[in-house]
């Protein structure tokens, strides 16, 4: 059996993301995975270990079993069994700690090697629709979402976007003016539509025309808030064309420290808040997205220092809304995450499953970073509409006191908020 593995290991390995470890954990692996005869899941569950061990930058999966096999007293099965143990042990370990963020992080590797090129192509797919993760599990605002452009230049680790995209690709819809101006809505109800949810919303631009598109059915639309949701400075060609009333750009923020190494070639948050700052300065409404929010080591002064900067620089008559969210990972996502061959910490967190099955924090942290959140707006809360994005009624329950029985009580609520700031 031994001498036939060599041949079953290059039928199992392709089933896993083998490929995607440098070559040297790949050889150290291979070795060990021949010596002890892995099945196909002992491989899988070494490769994601061994990835997740070099973009956290520490000790590899080949290192750490030959450290164990040394100082072990079992032999075969029983050894393999005790080695996995040990090495999910050391795991445990790792992920129950607060993550420390170096000030200089490691490069983004191959994110940067890659060249993205910017497409205009025909397409028969629909722009216009719900929310893609929206959810009768958790309490969700019935946001409307617009593709205008598909993928999104920048590289953060967390995103799901480019788990529907090839990473090397943007895509500008040749007929986009013409679905915008298909799109029929009821004018006697209140829309929320955002076209962040497939991009950056103003990274781009008004290349082929897409912001001033956008304008135009907002202008159609009165009755339509649209959201330009960003990790962008990019505001200048927005701000010289006339923008309707019902728009308004949102930026998602996070401290210095996240943004340096987890959200790679998006504006500081300076130059995010600066860009929000003369938004404002021009009669455009802004909101703001905590979301998501990371836990890592100095969590707590560092997103008290960005939520004072916000509170310093902005009148909340400004502000139509601010939202808290958590990193929350689809399991597609986590496969994708660990194909990038990047340095990151943003898998090195403890993970527990919420009802749709997608992972994230443990429900101590998650309140934690929400009660935090919340309480440091208190002189905001009764002019600033504040909700949870995506998350379960309890966490409602323990940051706000209060939640809302149904979806769209909780959209018409918003809503609301948003049209007593509108101008007459």
């Amino acid at each position: 059996m031994r001498e036939h593995y060599p041949s079953k290991f290059e039928k199992i390995e392709s089933l896993t993301q083998f490929s995607h470890l440098p070559a040297d954990r790949q050889v150290g692996l291979k070795n060990i995975a021949c010596s002890h005869l892995f099945t196909q899941q002992e491989l899988k569950n070494a490769v994601d270990i061994d990835i997740d061990l070099f973009m956290w930058g520490t000790r590899g999966f080949s290192e750490r079993w030959h450290e164990y096999e040394t100082a072990s007293r079992q032999q075969g099965k029983q050894l393999k069994k005790d080695i996995f143990n040990k090495i999910n042990t050391a795991i445990a370990k790792l992920t129950s700690q607060a993550v420390h963020y170096q000030s200089r992080p490691p490069a983004p590797g191959k994110f940067k090697e890659t060249r993205i090129s910017l497409n205009k192509d025909a397409s028969t797919a629909k722009i216009f629709g719900m929310c893609p993760v929206a959810s009768p599990k958790t309490v969700c605002c019935n946001l409307r979402t617009i593709d205008a452009v598909k993928n999104c230049g920048f590289g953060c680790s967390y995103c799901g976007i480019q788990t529907m995209y090839s990473r090397q690709e943007v895509i500008f819809d040749e007929g986009f003016e013409d679905k915008l101006n298909a799109i029929v809505l009821n004018p006697d109800r209140r829309y929320h539509i955002g076209t962040g949810q497939s991009s950056d919303s103003l990274m781009w631009g008004n290349k082929h025309g897409v912001l001033e598109a956008m304008l135009n059915f907002a202008r159609k639309w009165p009755n339509a808030t649209i959201e330009f949701k960003t990790k962008s400075k990019n505001i200048r060609q927005l701000l010289q064309l006339e923008v309707p009333d019902n728009i308004v750009c949102s930026w998602s923020l996070n401290p210095q420290i996240i943004i340096d190494n987890e959200e790679h070639f998006t504006a500081g948050f300076d130059e995010r808040l600066a860009a929000a700052r003369t938004v404002a300065d021009n009669g455009i409404k802004v909101s703001f997205h905590f979301h998501p929010m990371v836990h890592f080591d100095g969590w707590q002064p560092a997103y008290a220092n960005i939520f004072n900067s916000v509170q310093e620089r902005f009148k909340p008559a400004e502000v139509l809304f601010i939202s808290f969210g958590a990193l929350t990972f689809p399991k597609p996502i986590i496969k994708k995450i660990r194909s990038y061959g990047i340095q990151s910490r943003i898998l090195q967190m403890p993970m527990q499953p919420n009802p749709e099955g997608k992972m994230s924090y443990p429900d101590d942290i998650k309140k934690a970073l929400f009660r935090f959140g919340f309480q440091s707006f208190k002189r905001w809360h009764e002019q600033v509409f504040f909700y949870l994005c995506m998350e379960e009624k309890k966490f409602w329950l323990d940051t706000f006191g209060r939640a809302y029985d149904s979806n769209e009580e909780f959209e018409n609520a918003l809503n609301e908020a948003i049209w007593m700031k509108r101008p007459e």
